[in-house]
C-alpha cells in the first residue's frame, strides 16, 4: 500500500478529516475529531493505529512488521510497517479495526451525527 492507497482508504470512510496537526510531516486522520491513524508523509514507513491492547499484542507476536506504537500509548497504539510481512488486506482490515474502535468510544451526540453521516 502506498501513501495515496492509503490516503483514499482513510478519508474514504464517513466522519473523516485529515490535517498535519503536529508538525509538516505527521497526516492524521480523525473520524469525529478522534484520531484513529496517523503517519509520516515525507517518508511513509509505517502507520500508527489504534487496537484493542489484547488485540494489539496478538498482532505484535505475530507478525515482525507491528510494533508498540511509537511515540504512542504502547498499550493501545500499534506501529505497523509498510515494508514488512503485513499484507495490505490486514493493513486495510486494521485501518478499519482503529476507525471502529475510536467510532465505538464516541460521546452518544457524536455517534448520531456519524451515523447521520453514513446514511
Amino acid at each position: 500500500m502506498n501513501i495515496e492507497e492509503y490516503r483514499e482508504y482513510c478519508i474514504s470512510k464517513p466522519g473523516v478529516t485529515e490535517g498535519i496537526p503536529f508538525d509538516n510531516n505527521t497526516l492524521v486522520f480523525k473520524v469525529m475529531g478522534k484520531m484513529f491513524a496517523l503517519t509520516g508523509v515525507n517518508e511513509f514507513n509505517s502507520i500508527n493505529l489504534k487496537c484493542d491492547p489484547d488485540y494489539a499484542i496478538e498482532l505484535r507476536e505475530n507478525y515482525e512488521g507491528i510494533h508498540a506504537g511509537y511515540h504512542m500509548s504502547k498499550k493501545h497504539w500499534n506501529t505497523c510497517n509498510n515494508e514488512s510481512d503485513i499484507p495490505d488486506k490486514v493493513m486495510k482490515q486494521l485501518i478499519d479495526d482503529s476507525y471502529n474502535l475510536v467510532a465505538s468510544k464516541l460521546t452518544k451526540k457524536l455517534k448520531e451525527e456519524l451515523k447521520n453521516i453514513s446514511q
